[in-house]
């Protein structure tokens, strides 16, 4: 090879290796050693994947090795930001997860893609970062939960308020009855779509650009002619990719709902999605406004509404004795005694994180468990998730959180899986 020919990409992977010593190499029982970094490969480095690629970079014990995206141009910034040369980039995210120089992997896909993309890095022996929501359908999220069993896998969702201080705060005087017994939890969530590059969703068809791999893009989806206000993040407005609100924003406050309210390990069992209005046009035809309200078993309910009213985001927990409300670094409650009290001794602790991305490095040392693990995001995604199946199908629904499975529903079951293309179903 001449002095300054670039690599070829077969000729990358069989070099890289020797020069590039995977930590999971170095450790046991998949642990990594104390003395080596986790080599990363970030899948997915659009907007929040970059986010994700900052913050892991931040951290010492971390080395980014790879980038894969469908889109030349977001993966070139990705990799001049990472300091990675052309040859460690990737179109196909299934040459990152052959390579046997790989630990983990950052995977911040639309969420047509989550779950492709967790279960085969986690069959490929990698430990994960995942965003929200943990899969785009329930059936897909339990995938992921059993692929990350079986193959002792670490994975930490994006639900990153699970780290925040004042979260964990306020879920902590709930679950301690410093508000009395809990009876209500509020949600807000955002009115209207924040639509990016100033798209309206009635673009006609245009041809696809040439740093775009617009196939693989869609991927699990259906073909859909392309225009640019479909990709990248208005991709969320799009009822075939993600139903809106509902689980962009929802599935950061619902789990802090499931959070505060020890409900981790199940999901409520009804749901009645109303006042749900979508546009009459368009490619946006998600759920733009709704009202979902959610039954526990045990009687404390959820009621979770879209408004303008932006002092009303976040989740606010009604008790028989005052409220308390977050949302990331706001803690307010009814009487400022509850938050100046001080946790006994006795009182339930819950899981303590002082930053999410740190966190997930932590445990893909100690093998331990993270902030928001496989399960935990499986049961919020959940809770979103029959939210938007009721949006739909105009009615209340009865859930079996066991099961997964709504009672007695044909017509709900048979959306407990996304469509998927042949080429693409999860087995």
């Amino acid at each position: 090879m001449p002095p300054h020919a670039s690599p070829t990409r077969r000729q990358f992977l069989s070099t890289a290796v020797p020069f590039i010593v995977s930590a999971a190499t170095l450790g046991r029982a998949g642990a990594v050693s104390p003395n080596a970094k986790v080599q990363l490969a970030c899948i997915g480095v659009g907007g929040q994947g970059t986010s994700n690629l900052r913050a892991l970079m931040a951290d010492e014990r971390v080395q980014v090795v790879a980038i894969c995206d469908v889109d030349s141009k977001h993966a070139a910034a990705a990799a001049k930001l990472a300091g990675l040369p052309e040859s460690a980039i990737f179109k196909d995210f299934r040459e990152v997860l052959a390579r046997s120089d790989v630990d983990a992997v950052m995977n911040a896909t639309p969420d047509h893609w989550h779950s492709n993309v967790a279960i085969a890095a986690a069959k490929a022996g990698k430990d994960l970062f995942s965003e929200k929501p943990l899969g785009a359908s329930i059936v897909e999220g339990r995938a992921i939960c059993r692929a990350v069993e079986e193959n002792k896998r670490v994975l930490q969702c994006g639900t990153w308020r699970r780290s925040g201080m004042k979260v964990r705060m306020a879920c902590e005087r709930v679950r301690n009855g410093y508000i009395g017994e809990l009876k209500e939890i509020e949600i807000g969530v955002p009115g209207k779509f924040a639509i990016r590059g100033g798209h309206t969703g009635l673009e006609a068809t245009e041809p696809v650009p040439a740093h775009l791999d617009y196939a693989m893009w869609l991927g699990p989806a259906a073909e859909q002619p392309y225009t640019a206000a479909r990709c990248h993040f208005n991709f969320r407005w799009i009822e075939a990719y993600a139903p809106g609100y509902i689980t962009d924003w929802g599935a950061h406050f619902l789990d802090v709902a499931q959070w505060g309210a020890g409900m981790d390990d199940t999901t409520p069992t009804e749901v009645s999605a109303t006042e749900v209005k979508r546009r009459s046009a368009g490619i946006y035809d998600a759920a733009e406004s709704f009202r979902i309200e959610y039954q526990y078993n045990n009687g404390v309910r959820i009621v979770m509404s879209s408004t303008e009213d932006k002092t009303k985001w976040g989740t606010r927990f009604i008790g028989s004795e005052g409220w308390i409300y977050t949302e990331a670094e706001v803690l307010k409650a009814s009487d400022d005694a509850i938050l100046r009290a001080k946790l006994k001794d006795s009182d339930v602790k819950l899981y303590e994180s002082k930053n999410h991305h740190r966190n997930f490095i932590d445990a893909v040392y100690s093998r331990g468990r993270t902030a928001a693990t496989a399960e935990i995001a499986q049961r919020a995604a959940t809770t979103c998730h029959i939210g938007a199946i009721s949006a739909v199908l105009k009615r209340p629904l009865k859930f079996d959180p066991k099961a997964e499975r709504f009672e007695n529903d044909d017509q709900a079951n048979q959306m407990l899986l996304r469509p998927m293309r042949e080429a693409w179903k999860i087995a």
